[in-house]
């Protein structure tokens, strides 16, 4: 593993196919690799996240639904 803990472009491409990182973010998501976007619109995907083991990033917080919506 290299010192950088996040992926390159050039990895990004070879893990997801693509070079667009449109296309990368939606093939991230299809297959459950955590991620973050970075303020350029670009994915940033740890080495950890690849590898299987589990990450320190914070898990993505619970969408809001109010209460009358709710209860039944």
């Amino acid at each position: 593993m290299p010192e950088d803990p996040f992926l390159n472009d050039t990895h990004l491409h070879r893990l997801t196919g693509f070079a667009f990182k449109s296309k990368q973010i939606a093939w991230l998501r299809k297959e459950g690799i955590p991620f973050r976007v970075s303020a350029t619109g670009h994915p940033v995907v740890t080495w950890e996240a690849v590898q299987g083991r589990e990450t320190t990033a914070p898990a993505a917080p619970q969408r809001w639904t109010p209460r009358v919506v709710g209860a039944h």
